[in-house]
């Protein structure tokens, strides 16, 4: 697939994957692209684990469908996350981001903003909500037939340090490694976070996994082939609206906009003369 095409195509899979275990060679071309991001004086401080045993991923399934149902009843993942919530096209149009949840039960949706809303109190609970999205999250996990986790080397992943930046900014050149590849070879791919959002759960992964006390556990994905009939998960968004060029960009000094020639050059990634991003 063209590099473009991949950059277009490129979405979060929330859907299950297709059975079939991911090939050898398409494993390996994942690792040997990721390790081809560029590091801070080619350190690499990347390792990745690759996981496919079916008792591991069940594992990792149910920590995080707990820590899913966790976060909801105590309120921390909508707390966390509440600002990036749209319910509706309106929203979605005014604001160019964030996740529109668009698919609901219809139980929930005359409740939808107050279910995601601030002040959630254990409503979530009540209602059945943070079960629900539980459930899904174990049952995502446990149809994938592979697992990926990251994990960064200490000695140079410091937060609060320089060193600690850079091992960031080549970690998000791995993964956007990642995305472009799996989205190459028609597979999908899917950041998997709660289990990391809860420290306990967090300390039963890394056990779970044995990763060295010399490594810090920084992102955890599913993979897999895409299956074009799966169903949509009982709670779910989409996310497809990007902000316009114009508004992401400065030129020469913060506040002044891009000459009109920029501003109206033609796309050569979307298809429309404005280079909107039309839905992928």
């Amino acid at each position: 697939m063209d590099l473009l095409e991949a950059i277009r195509r490129r979405k979060t899979t929330n859907t299950p994957f297709s059975p079939e275990p991911v090939s050898n060679e398409h494993k390996r071309l994942l690792i040997e692209a990721a390790t081809r991001a560029p590091s801070h004086f080619n350190s690499q401080p990347w390792r990745f684990l690759i996981i496919e045993d079916k008792e591991y991923i069940n594992a990792m399934a149910g920590i995080a469908g707990d820590s899913m149902q966790q976060l909801m009843d105590e309120g921390a993942f909508v707390a966390r996350y509440r600002r990036y919530f749209r319910f509706s096209a309106k929203e979605v149009t005014s604001s160019k981001s964030g996740i529109f949840i668009d698919n609901v039960p219809l139980i929930f949706k005359p409740l939808v903003k107050l279910v995601f809303s601030e002040n959630v109190g254990n409503l979530l609970s009540k209602l059945g909500a943070s079960r629900l999205l539980g459930r899904d999250q174990r049952k995502i996990v446990e149809n994938a037939p592979m697992l990926l986790a990251i994990v960064l080397d200490k000695q140079e992943y410091k937060p609060g340090e320089l060193s600690g930046l850079y091992a960031s900014i080549t970690l998000g050149a791995v993964i956007q490694t990642f995305w472009l590849v799996t989205t190459s070879l028609n597979m999908g791919m899917q950041f998997i976070s709660t289990p990391l959002e809860v420290k306990e759960n967090r300390a039963r992964v890394e056990n779970l996994l044995g990763i060295p006390d010399q490594y810090d556990l920084v992102a955890i994905f599913r993979m897999g082939y895409k299956n074009a009939e799966a169903p949509r998960n009982t709670i779910d968004w989409v996310s497809n609206q990007r902000k316009p060029m114009t508004d992401l960009v400065h030129y020469n000094q913060w506040g002044t906009a891009v000459p009109p020639a920029l501003a109206t050059a033609r796309s050569l990634l979307w298809d429309d003369e404005h280079g909107t991003n039309t839905g992928n």
